[in-house]
């Protein structure tokens, strides 16, 4: 399973996202996504333990 770490042009994370469909949600919301990291797997642990990326993203 892979997640995306989404950053704005500052570097700063807006999100974590697991699909491309998720991404292009956001880009259509008017996130400015300026960047999108494939997260390493270590970090990606993390997100399916805390639950969906999803839930970092406070627009959903």
């Amino acid at each position: 399973m892979n997640f995306y770490s989404c950053f704005d042009g500052q570097g700063k994370i807006i999100a974590r996202c697991q699909t491309n469909q998720e991404i292009k949600v956001l880009e259509r919301m008017g996130r400015p996504i300026a960047e999108i990291r494939k997260m390493k797997n270590e970090e990606a642990v993390v997100c399916s333990l805390v639950g969906s990326p999803s839930d970092f993203n406070m627009d959903y």
